[in-house]
């Protein structure tokens, strides 16, 4: 029997991290695989295809300017119905928290066909932290068959919930599958000044984080660029307007401080790599960094990867000026710290998680 397997995603970190799957997946007989996108996130979505020379089958491409949470839904689940309903998939696999994921998923199970959910389980059990990726996970994980939970941690989530234990697999998060493809030693990055080991990496972009808790912490790290004018601040900017426009005003001044364009995949994770320490508010960056050996402050009230947090390799600091800016100086003038956060082990998987997911799905539907 082949397995008919449809992946569907619309935004870059979906993108990044479902590709080793569909690589796998492309390569496997047991498998026919398709791929449908949404575009939820356009420019950004399309550089990852390119990169991961992945072909879509399906581009139903709902992106407009200003679009609304709601707007995103109805699109995904009016372009998806046919397209299921003429194709018949045994099984649709979502990623993680976006709205395509929800929507998605809800369109696969209006059609009654079954749902895998890769990176299933995480949650911070606050609807609206973070917003709207919170409830999308959660209502997510009630319409799906089929969950790949990352972790340990991840799992005793699932089973809190009730759902049946021998349809969750524990698999390690596909984040780091993906870094086989992207990480090289011999990477040139260009349009970026680096400073030899003396690199911090500011990512920002989260919903709930716009205004001023983005403005907090542009504050603070505006403090520590004229503190350690050593150090390379360099913040690849988010599309949105109103993280670019805070963002000019508060950070444009300082000769150490590298406005840029948002990065490609292989061009982010490479500087990732090179970097000494890293302050965002990103999911996909708090599994990534750690196998890096790079530590993360993590630039927001709560985290459904609580597991970063326990191992030692994220601090979770919040968005208050005070508070950001002396956790920064600490990582930098307190050289235990730091060495205790960049050693400490990663635990969010080995890079095989990708086979443990195929290895899921294949037993799954050839059960007796």
């Amino acid at each position: 029997m082949t397995i008919k397997v449809f992946s569907v995603f619309g935004t870059r970190p979906e993108a990044i991290k479902m590709a080793p799957l569909v690589k796998a997946l492309e390569a496997d007989p047991r498998f026919e695989s398709k791929v449908i996108v949404t575009g939820q996130h356009r420019e950004m979505l399309d550089q990852v295809l390119t990169i991961f020379d992945i072909q879509s089958d399906y581009d139903i491409n709902i992106m407009s300017t200003n679009q609304t949470l709601t707007e995103i839904t109805t699109r995904i689940l009016l372009a998806l119905q046919p397209i299921l309903e003429n194709e018949k998939p045994d099984i649709l696999l979502v990623h993680g928290d976006t709205t395509t994921t929800f929507a998605a998923s809800l369109a696969a199970f209006y059609q009654q066909i079954k749902i895998g959910h890769v990176e299933a389980g995480l949650r911070t059990w606050n609807k609206y932290s973070p917003f709207p990726e919170e409830a999308n996970r959660q209502m997510t994980d009630c319409l799906a068959d089929l969950y790949f939970a990352p972790t340990t941690a991840s799992r005793e989530n699932l089973l809190l919930e009730n759902h049946p234990e021998d349809n969750i697999f524990v698999t390690g998060n596909t984040a780091i599958d993906a870094m086989k493809y992207t990480i090289r030693d011999s990477h040139q990055l260009t349009g970026v000044n680096l400073q030899d080991d003396k690199n911090i990496i500011l990512t920002m972009h989260r919903r709930e984080n716009l205004g001023s808790k983005m403005q907090s912490v542009f504050l603070a790290v505006s403090r520590i660029a004229r503190e350690f004018p050593e150090y390379q601040i360099i913040f690849p900017m988010h599309k949105n307007p109103k993280v670019r426009d805070l963002a000019q005003k508060h950070l444009s001044q300082f000769a150490n401080i590298q406005l840029i364009e948002p990065l490609d995949v292989v061009d982010f994770h490479n500087l990732m790599a090179r970097s000494y320490l890293i302050l965002s508010d990103s999911g996909g960056v708090q599994e990534e960094a750690p196998s890096m050996g790079v530590p993360v402050l993590v630039l927001r009230d709560t985290t459904e990867r609580p597991e970063g947090v326990t191992a030692g390799t994220l601090r979770l600091i919040g968005t208050d000026e005070s508070v950001v800016y002396q956790e920064i100086k600490e990582l930098l003038t307190n050289k235990t710290a730091y060495q205790k956060m960049a050693q400490a082990k990663n635990p969010y998987g080995d890079g095989q998680a990708s086979e443990r997911i195929l290895s899921g799905i294949y037993s799954f539907f050839n059960q007796k």
